[in-house]
């Protein structure tokens, strides 16, 4: 069944029921946001100052940010539409290796949440890759939340965007 426009609502709904359900939600219902919007539902992890779904500087999920997208990629994964992937850094340069920065490090977040929702095969079926993810990874170093202004926690996140069908 793929969700229409119309449905969007319905979606959320399930999955803050979905997400409440996660033992370690109360520790991180700050930091996630659904919004439905022209494009469909859109659900923000957004980085806290101890790093909530990633630390600064590192493309590999926390604890908590494994555990939500296996549960995003469960209730997503039940419904054929598409998934867009965003990974997003804050404006603060990277200071790790010489030629791995900003856009480096958001398309490995990216990267790095598909691979945990591609596992994810729920109900399993063959040839399934699980969720369907239309485009991996977005580098978007450059675009934040709160451009010209200091680095900002809201910046370093993962956007999923899931399309409206039209």
């Amino acid at each position: 069944m793929t969700v229409a426009k119309d449905d969007m609502g319905k979606l959320k709904q399930k999955l803050e029921d979905a997400m409440k359900q996660m033992p370690k939600f109360a520790q991180m219902k700050d930091n996630v946001e659904l919004t439905i919007t022209s494009e469909g539902l859109r659900v923000e992890l957004i980085e806290s100052a101890k790093g909530m779904f990633f630390e600064s500087g590192n493309a590999r999920p926390t604890d908590n940010g494994q555990e939500l997208l296996v549960g995003l990629a469960h209730e997503l994964g039940s419904i054929p539409n598409t998934i867009l992937l965003e990974g997003h850094t804050d404006s603060a340069p990277y200071s790790g290796a010489r030629d791995y920065g900003n856009w480096e490090l958001s398309s490995d977040r990216a990267n790095a949440a598909r691979r945990v929702m591609q596992d994810q095969r729920s109900p399993p079926r063959s040839g399934d890759p699980g969720p369907r993810i239309r485009r991996p990874a977005t580098p978007q170093a450059r675009r934040t939340a709160r451009p010209r202004q200091p680095p900002h926690l809201a910046d370093r996140a993962i956007r999923h965007q899931r399309p409206r069908r039209r």
